[in-house]
Order: C-alpha cells, then sequence, then structure tokens
C-alpha cells in the first residue's frame, strides 16, 4: 500500500457517511478524483433516512474532495420538489449502479435512484428531484452541471439502475456528443451530454392518479419523442396470454383481483380477504425494462443493442406496522404472479432484444431473446417460436456479431 493515502494507506469509507456504508458497483475515476455512491435499502421502516451522497477522493492522498447530495437542502436548487420540509427527514436516492464520464469534458453522469421510501411517496410530497435522475456533475468540484428527472415522485421502483452509455451520434447532419439512460421503464433518454438538452423532445405525458390515502402523485411523466419505448408498456386483459382458450381463461381468472392499466399506474392497497384487490400489475415492472447490464452501442453505425425483460409485477401495498415503523403504508408481497400453470401470465416476447439507430432514434429490428417457455407441456404441441427468456442478459458487440449472454439456462447467443 502507499501510506501517504488515507491512514496507512486505506481509507476508511465509512467515516464520512452519515450512516453505515455498503456498496454494490465500482467507483469511476475521472483525472486525479476516485468517485463512489453507495447502496442503501429501497423500503425502510421509516420515512426518515440519510441521502445517498456521492463522495469525491483525491486518488494521491485519499482526501476527500467533495461531497454531492441528491437531496438538496434549504436555499438550494430543487428543495422546492419536496413539499411540507419533507428534504430535511427524507432520503436515499443513491446512486447504486455504475457511474459513467467524459475524460475530456471532466463530467461524471449520476443514475440516481428512488427516494424513501420506493413505493410510497405520502411522507415526501413533490416531485423529488434529484432522486431518479441522471444528474451531470463537474468531477474536480462537485458542481452540478445539469440534469433530468426520469421518474417524478418515484412509486414504482423506477430507480435507474444502468450506467449511462456516452456516445457521439450524428442527427439531421448535426454532430452530438450524447448521453443515453436506459431504464426500467424501457425508456431510452438521450441528451447532449455538454448542455443537457434532449436530442429529441420530451413531453410531459397526463399519468393516472393514486388511490391510497395521504399519496402524493405527479400528475404528468415524462416520455420521448424518439425513440419509442423499447419493451411494453402498461398491461390490459388483451395482453394477458392466450396460446389456448383454457389458458387465456385461466389467465382471466389470475388476472381479475389485480388492477390492470397504463404504465404509470400506482401501487395499489391489498386487501385481507380472498375477494379484495391484490395490488396493481404493473409493466414493466420492478426488474426492467433495461437491466443492470445495459445495451451494446457500435460507435460506428450508430445501433444500440438493448436487452430488456418483459415481466408484470405485482405493486402492492399494506399499511405500516406501528410497532416497527412510522411509515403509513409499506411494500406488500412484491410478486411476480405465475399464470396458468407455471406459464408467464402475459403474451410473449418474455426477453428482448432490440436494436435502434440512435442517429435517427428509430427502432430498427427486434427478437425475442431466447426459447423461453415453448417446451412447456401445455404449448409444446403448438410448435410455437422462440418467445424470449426473462433474465438479465449482458451484450457483448464486435464489428460483425453481437454476442448476447443469458442466465437460465446458462448460454451465450450470436
Amino acid at each position: 500500500s502507499i501510506d501517504s493515502f488515507g491512514s496507512g494507506g486505506k481509507v476508511d469509507l465509512t467515516y464520512d457517511a452519515e450512516t453505515g456504508y455498503s456498496g454494490t458497483s465500482p467507483p469511476v475515476v475521472v483525472k486525479d478524483v476516485v468517485i463512489l455512491g453507495s447502496a442503501m435499502a429501497d423500503h425502510p421502516y421509516t420515512k426518515e433516512q440519510h441521502p445517498g451522497d456521492i463522495r469525491a477522493y483525491d486518488v494521491r492522498t485519499g482526501e476527500l474532495r467533495w461531497t454531492w447530495s441528491p437531496i438538496p437542502k434549504a436555499g438550494e436548487s430543487g428543495v422546492e420538489t419536496w413539499l411540507d420540509g419533507s428534504w430535511t427527514y427524507s432520503g436515499m436516492a443513491n446512486v447504486w449502479t455504475m457511474f459513467s464520464a467524459d475524460l475530456e469534458l471532466g463530467y461524471v453522469y449520476l443514475p440516481t435512484g428512488a427516494p424513501t421510501n420506493d413505493m410510497y411517496g405520502g411522507h415526501r410530497p413533490g416531485n423529488n428531484l434529484y432522486a431518479n435522475s441522471l444528474v451531470c456533475v463537474d468531477a474536480t468540484t462537485g458542481e452540478r452541471v445539469w440534469h433530468f428527472q426520469t421518474v417524478h415522485h418515484d412509486l414504482w421502483d423506477y430507480d435507474n439502475n444502468v450506467a449511462p452509455i456516452l456516445m457521439d451520434i450524428t442527427v439531421d447532419g448535426r454532430d452530438i456528443k450524447a448521453v443515453v439512460q436506459l431504464t426500467k421503464q424501457a425508456i431510452a433518454y438521450t441528451f447532449d451530454r455538454i448542455t443537457g438538452e434532449p436530442v429529441w423532445p420530451i413531453i410531459e405525458r397526463p399519468v393516472p392518479g393514486s388511490n391510497t390515502p395521504g399519496e402524493w402523485i405527479s400528475p404528468t411523466q415524462p416520455f420521448p419523442t424518439k425513440p419509442l419505448p423499447f419493451d411494453q408498456h402498461g398491461i390490459t386483459e388483451d395482453d394477458l396470454i392466450d396460446f389456448t382458450d383454457e389458458l387465456r381463461a385461466e389467465a382471466l381468472e389470475i388476472a381479475e383481483p389485480y388492477i390492470l392499466g397504463e404504465i404509470y399506474t400506482p401501487p395499489s392497497i391489498r386487501g385481507e380477504d380472498a375477494t379484495d384487490t391484490k395490488g396493481t400489475l404493473q409493466l414493466p415492472g420492478s426488474v426492467g425494462g433495461a437491466e443492470w447490464g445495459g445495451a451494446g452501442f457500435d460507435p460506428e453505425t450508430g445501433m444500440l443493442y438493448i436487452p430488456s425483460v418483459t415481466g408484470a409485477f405485482a405493486a402492492d401495498l399494506t399499511p405500516g406496522n406501528p410497532d416497527r415503523m412510522n411509515v403509513r403504508f409499506t411494500r406488500g408481497t412484491r410478486a411476480f404472479p405465475d399464470g396458468p400453470r407455471g406459464l408467464p401470465l402475459t403474451k410473449p416476447p418474455y426477453g428482448r432484444i432490440t436494436a435502434i439507430d440512435m442517429n435517427t432514434g428509430e427502432h430498427v429490428w427486434m427478437v425475442p431473446n431466447g426459447n423461453g417457455p415453448r417446451n412447456h407441456p401445455a404449448i409444446e404441441h403448438l410448435n410455437l417460436p422462440p418467445l424470449g427468456q426473462p433474465g438479465r442478459a449482458m451484450t457483448l458487440l464486435t464489428k460483425s456479431l453481437l454476442f448476447v449472454s443469458e442466465g437460465d439456462p446458462i448460454m451465450v447467443r450470436t
């Protein structure tokens, strides 16, 4: 070790933290600073939590150079998005996934996560900047350069889980140094990575309201005009499995106690009786859309290859136990309901790869990723084509081949 670094060649990351430190992803080094985030539980028992601060240390001395907090304080920009003084006790909005950095610009791009609590926000009214945002920060000073919030007032566990992808593209004859933030919502938000200006317009569209007591919900959410979503948005009865009439009838029976709707339909309270509502079926679910592995980008062709997951998720709430917590509601089962006979509940594909030309923002092709349950006894006689596997696929791109790994069963496809 280098004894001049920190104390005896190391830095205790719990020393400068307001709470215990843990991490799930590596730091990033930009010039002479090493920048790191942290891992935090998404569903704490109290509304009071520490903010998920980003910290930067001098690579030579180990000295703390700067700290940037995703929860603004009094007088800071963004504090107006925390109503009723909720910034004083709310926390999280941490970066648990990987950073990206532009060494030439000296900028680091922070994909922040959900605030406390990730499925009930009645204790934190407002849009909650800078949670669920892509934030560009000067790596030397820690000053925020620009930001964009991908989810207002998150209630869906839609934390940013993918490292931002830096790319140089040409749009309508204009060369752009771009950054793309893929999301669990199956959206590819695309910005000029210097200015933060959207490459294509992003519009605020109305979304459903909430009937959960005490909840505050944003009336709109941001939708890019390009690229279009790379996976399914929302779920209706028409989306349920229908390989046979019998399977269709069973799927309708399974889905009957759930609330179905468009994307951003909020979580709902799970009843105690067998005939009560079991929650909201959310699609994309809390595992995507896009997943940790991100996507593969070809800098010569401008093609972006995105693996994604199509799996409905039960977004249900239960009353908080006052003996153990001070939140009014907390997450319930968070189940991924099986469909009839162990098949998926919805129509395929269940995992896919989408190719998008980032010079035009247009989808070029989509294919199911893997066989999926095509050999299930209930449907094997139908001789179905590949249905897609809902796994966390990873990509490796060469000049002429795209390799995609899969988790269950383990295999690599080209």
